[in-house]
């Protein structure tokens, strides 16, 4: 019988596997799970008895992967939680050291293709942005909450927007006549802020739906918390791959390398990004970027 086609097509696929070189009897974490494309790989190539343990904060995404992952039956556990948890995860699965960690960051396509979860202006829907809609502020919050100076510094920081206050100055002119509650008004607010504005064919609201998506699902502190104690749990030779999607993210994982020279190893000089082939296929991959490190042993991080 015909498998349902996943929603969402994991970048790098044959790159993670050439990183993490799974093997029968290894332990591998995926933290940042999905609809489970880069799981079903890593338990394919280490049959017949690898085991990977499967995080995502989204509950849709975990109701997907583990569809897509039955067929591994208990070589694979599915944990809903933040990849912040990791230390704790591990703890509650019985996992020591790992052979492998995956983090693919930020929204997937399935995610944006949900009106209803609010990351995309493409379809209007409501303004949350949460991964984990059980808890946390929603971008709807931010947006109608925050005084404009902090509003501006939040676009420009996580968004990397120079037209940040400007926009901040029409959305706080704006709310006091209505809340802020879809992503269309939203996006048809910053487009008014910064008429006739390029960003080579993006939306112009494309960097400011980034900032907000970030700062609702702490995206950046959280990976800057994960880095270590992904490192810390990996055996020595195991390996940790880091697939980002902006220069902000890709900073991090690059600083954390540079900074912890003396036990892990990095295997790639520069980031690998997808083939042409690739990118055709799936424009998403085009801004993705992989850095792998391998821990050294007798070692522990700085």
């Amino acid at each position: 019988m015909a498998t349902q086609t996943p929603p969402h097509r994991s970048v790098l696929p044959a790159e993670v596997l050439h990183a993490l070189i799974p093997i029968s009897g290894g332990t591998y974490v995926d933290c940042t799970v999905g609809a489970g494309g880069h799981a079903e790989a890593l338990l394919d190539a280490s049959a017949p008895d690898g085991r990977l343990i499967g995080i995502d904060a989204d509950q849709d995404a975990l109701s997907l992967s583990a569809t897509r992952l039955s067929r591994f039956g208990d070589r694979v556990q599915l944990v809903h939680a933040n990849y912040g948890d990791l230390e704790d995860v591990l703890a509650a699965t019985g996992t020591g050291e790992v052979d492998g960690v995956l983090l693919d960051l930020g929204v997937s396509s399935m995610q944006l293709d949900q009106p209803d979860r609010g990351f995309s202006f493409q379809s209007d829907g409501p303004l949350d942005m949460r991964m984990d809609q059980t808890q946390g502020e929603t971008a709807a919050s931010l947006v109608n909450g925050l005084p404009e100076r902090a509003l501006a510094d939040l676009i420009f920081t996580f968004g990397e927007e120079r037209f940040s206050r400007r926009i901040a100055r029409t959305i706080v002119a704006r709310r006091a006549a209505a809340r802020f509650e879809t992503t269309a008004a939203l996006a048809a607010a910053v487009q008014t802020a910064i008429p006739g504005r390029s960003y080579h064919g993006l939306h112009p609201a494309t960097r400011t739906f980034q900032a907000l998506r970030i700062a609702v699902n702490s995206e950046l502190d959280g990976l800057t918390a994960v880095l270590p104690r992904a490192a810390e749990s990996l055996k020595p030779g195991g390996r940790l791959a880091v697939i980002s999607f902006h220069s902000l993210e890709d900073r991090i994982v690059k600083r954390f390398l540079q900074g912890n020279k003396e036990s892990l190893l990095a295997v790639t000089r520069k980031p690998l990004i997808a083939s042409a082939e690739e990118q055709r296929a799936n424009p998403r991959s085009r801004s993705a970027k992989l850095r792998v490190a391998e821990k050294l042993a007798g070692v522990g991080l700085s």
